[in-house]
């Protein structure tokens, strides 16, 4: 039987990923950024997990205004980076497992989530970056992803209450499939940041801390949080964070914390990460 064994909450800025293909993350500005993710990268090399269930949004990469999605899981066996505007990042093709991936989606669908069945797209910095910042730089990367889009980009997006039931769902449908597998879930966006308008630059470290609290202790709770007060108090791209509740869906109620970091600023953004064991 499959298993769920942890789960990654970690921001996903572009700009962390273009530091570390340009060789500047030992650089005065990046270098605390990348130091918060060394144990990470002891970790999830003890942890060998078989795949990782990656929950993003697309940036205009794979989808566009023409079409959006509020869920989409990508089926497919390989999934290629994106050109997002300076040609694709130089990091591996990133390998999925379509035979759960088709078991996520039959599940989900009848459990009344309407998943987008998606065969072919590129993944662009909202999923490759949390895969570099855990992996590092490899030949190519070590275990498979199964790519879990969600709209936070075009209004309405999903309501946290939405992701966490989905992530809940998730896991039941993980435990149905008969493979010996183990399965990690990144949750990845956010912190607080805004990048337009009179408060682009917006960082709200006390909500950022609180959310990091109560997405350990009280997920239900920080579930019913409605997207109004993560615009007001966090930015508008701060709605990322229902993403993280996807996540915590598919873990136990009761946690570990394997390790957390905070940081400001990474390209004018709070970068956050957890790494949460089951009990």
């Amino acid at each position: 039987m499959a298993r769920i064994t942890a789960g990654v909450a970690t921001s996903h800025v572009p700009a962390i990923g273009a530091a570390l293909d340009n060789g500047k993350a030992g650089d005065d500005y990046w270098k605390p950024v990348f130091a918060g993710y060394e144990f990470s990268k002891r970790w999830i090399a003890d942890q060998t997990p078989d795949v990782i269930i990656l929950v993003y949004n697309d940036h205009a990469s794979a989808f566009s205004l023409d079409l959006i999605p509020t869920f989409a899981i990508g089926c497919a066996d390989e999934f290629a980076p994106a050109d997002e505007g300076w040609g694709p990042r130089p990091v591996p093709v990133v390998k999925g497992h379509s035979e759960l991936a088709w078991h996520l989606a039959e599940r989900l669908i009848l459990e009344e989530f309407d998943m987008t069945i998606v065969n072919k797209m590129d993944v662009d910095h909202g999923l490759t970056v949390p895969l570099s910042l855990m992996f590092g730089q490899p030949a190519e990367w070590p275990c498979k992803v199964i790519p879990l889009a969600v709209n936070v980009v075009q209004y309405p997006p999903p309501t946290g209450h939405r992701c966490f039931s989905l992530g809940r769902a998730i896991r039941r449908a993980v435990e149905g499939f008969p493979e010996d597998l183990k399965v990690v879930v990144f949750g990845t966006g956010g912190m607080s940041h805004q990048l337009q308008g009179p408060r682009a630059g917006l960082i709200n470290k006390e909500f950022d801390n609180a959310f990091l609290d109560r997405l350990v202790s009280d997920p239900a709770g920080q579930s019913m949080v409605p997207h109004l007060e993560y615009v007001r108090e966090a930015g508008s791209e701060a709605i990322e964070l229902v993403m993280w509740l996807v996540m915590r869906g598919a873990l136990d109620m009761t946690v570990r914390v394997a390790h957390r970091f905070y940081h400001v600023p990474a390209s004018n953004t709070a970068v956050g990460h957890l790494i949460l064991e089951n009990a």
